[in-house]
């Protein structure tokens, strides 16, 4: 049985995550946050835990790479208007290093780490980003995830430790009932079923490279990140499209 620790597992994404994984009998959890308050939900048993987790301690870190195969690292300031000192230097640059170090040191297998489609974003409008397109930020934010994808590949090949980086989308940002989505948005949208889908393929896929971008949207009309080689990787298979989610509808 796979031991996964997930750091950021209190986020959105991360309790989606959490859900789906705890769906699978063959996977022991250990949920990792500096916020537990939204982790009470999962029950602890003999398969899964939850501990406390800053991070931008390396000595914290180290703990929980303790007798652990695979980590999900989610954790840091979700907004594209992080401020570089007060948070991105702290949970995104020095908080990355310290997964990725603690993984090593630990023997873990595999990281699987969120990057963000914010690394490219800086790219024209009508141009679709391939994984071979090289990195183009568009705000700090996005420069704290070309770091985490650099952190990945160095770990990568010159530590031995496989390493993926997911460049996530707009993550379930459709709400019927709210305001409509732009239309970059729509094209860069990913559903929780997709990530869901994407995420577990990352977990279970063999024989990867040592090191992997993929791109995390669902299969929308017009696409802002090419998914074609995140397909032939990991078998990717979406079924969302944002466009018809929001009623457009093609002839």
């Amino acid at each position: 049985m796979k031991k996964i620790l997930i750091t950021g597992a209190a986020g959105k994404i991360g309790q989606h995550i959490t859900n789906t994984l705890m769906e699978h009998t063959n996977y022991q959890l250990r949920l990792a946050d500096i916020n537990l308050l939204p982790l009470r939900k999962f029950k602890k048993s003999s398969d899964h835990d939850v501990i406390y987790l800053d991070v931008s301690s390396l000595e914290a870190c180290q703990e929980a790479c303790k007798n652990v195969d695979i980590v999900i690292h989610l954790a840091g300031d979700p907004s594209q208007n992080a401020d570089f000192y007060s948070s991105l230097l702290e949970n995104t640059i020095k908080g990355s290093y310290n997964i990725f170090k603690a993984a090593s040191d630990n023997g873990v297998s595999r990281v699987v780490a969120a990057s963000s489609a914010q690394a490219v974003e800086g790219y024209p409008l009508d141009f679709q980003v391939t994984d071979s397109s090289p990195v183009r930020p568009k705000n700090m934010y996005g420069v704290s995830k070309c770091f985490v994808e650099a952190l990945a590949s160095y770990f990568a090949y010159e530590k031995q430790l496989q390493s993926i980086a997911i460049r996530i989308g707009a993550y379930d940002d459709y709400k019927p009932e709210g305001q409509p989505l732009s239309a970059r948005d729509m094209s860069a949208y990913i559903s929780p079923e997709d990530f869901s889908d994407l995420l577990l393929k990352t977990i279970t896929t063999k024989n990867l490279p040592p090191f992997s971008i993929l791109h995390g949207i669902s299969d929308n009309r017009f696409k802002r990140l090419n998914i074609e080689e995140t397909k032939r990787l990991v078998a990717y298979t979406p079924y969302s499209d944002a466009f018809k989610l929001s009623g457009i509808q093609f002839f």
